[in-house]
């Protein structure tokens, strides 16, 4: 099943001309080691649950691996017990002919078949026995195989991910055989050209997509200058927020919601966050259920307003990543 659940625009000439790889430094390191284990606790959580609140059926695995085992450890009598050939053990000319086997198949030698043969008159043998003769240069440049040098890979890859000012970009939602994930679309007028620029990994399938042009993670926000962000909102009650000028890009750069809040835990407080997160009751604070819409405003461009299935609103300010306001009046999603 392929399908697209949300789209938008990103305005011309938005994107950065040559996006840039994505770096792992040490602060980015720490932070996306502290997603990930919560990622990883949330998993194991799920899955204790999934096996406590099942019936268990194990027993019939456990069942055909001891009749294998009791098989297995069979002797010779027991296994032949009740045959035609005897009612309790074997009868002399099957134990005959299972010697006759066991005498041809030592002709081939199979408990020596893995051992190596010893080198003879002294010689030692090794996995690369000619790497003397293999010549080493100590950079690309000089070594007269290797025609496309580095620089040069470089600029070829740099010229294809380049957005020139004249390209239009659209952001697509989609889940495609059970993996979500968005797909940054890249379309050139001049030659009538559609493509996939990049894409970005999604936790949960996504229900909804807004352009950002507010810089958003990785230090303090500066609201006079410019980004090309996308928020995207899932199944998951939390807000992602991604950077389309970053290439394989493994995390977001911020979110939105409780996610948000334990990405950055404070000392002692890991276990009443915990026990928060088991709580489905609508707060003012975070959503606790899918995200159905999101709308920036384009005049107060640090704000973002949302609306889950958990029938609140909120408007979040993105240079703080808190909601600022939530509105409980709805009565339904």
């Amino acid at each position: 099943m392929s399908m697209i659940t949300a789209s938008a625009w990103v305005p011309r000439g938005q994107a950065a001309a040559f996006p840039t790889k994505y770096d792992v430094d040490e602060t980015e390191l720490a932070r996306i080691s502290k997603l990930a284990k919560l990622h990883l606790a949330d998993a194991e959580e799920d899955l204790d649950e999934a096996r406590n609140g099942r019936i268990n059926p194990e027993h019939n695995e456990n069942s055909s691996e001891n009749d294998e085992d009791e098989d297995v450890q069979m002797t010779l009598p027991q296994k032949y017990a009740g045959s035609k050939l005897h009612p309790t053990i074997p009868s002399c000319a099957l134990i005959h002919s299972l010697r006759d086997a066991d005498d041809d198949l030592k002709e081939y030698d199979l408990d020596n078949y893995d051992t190596d043969a010893a080198p003879n008159d002294g010689e030692t043998m090794a996995m690369f026995g000619n790497a003397r003769s293999l010549a080493y240069h100590q950079s690309n440049a000089e070594d007269p195989y290797i025609t496309m040098q580095e620089n040069e890979e470089e600029d070829e890859e740099r010229e294809d991910l380049q957005v020139l000012a004249s390209d239009n970009m659209v952001i697509a939602a989609k889940v495609e055989d059970e993996v979500a994930h968005l797909e940054i679309y890249v379309y050139e007028d001049e030659v009538d050209n559609l493509y996939v620029h990049h894409d970005i990994m999604l936790p949960a399938i996504p229900l909804c997509v807004e352009w950002l042009d507010l810089p958003i993670g990785k230090g303090t926000a500066d609201i006079n200058s410019k980004g090309n962000f996308v928020a995207v909102g899932t199944f998951d009650p939390d807000i992602e927020l991604w950077d389309l000028d970053t290439i394989d890009s493994m995390y977001p750069n911020a979110i939105l919601g409780q996610g948000g809040e334990e990405a950055k835990p404070e000392a002692g407080d890991e276990k009443k966050k915990k026990k928060r997160k088991k709580s489905k009751k609508a707060n003012d604070d975070y959503h606790v259920d899918a995200v159905l819409s999101l709308a920036a405003n384009r005049q107060h461009r640090n704000l973002l307003a949302s609306s889950s299935a958990d029938k609140t609103v909120k408007l979040w300010d993105l240079t703080t990543q808190k909601c600022a306001k939530s509105y409980s009046r709805h009565t339904d999603k």
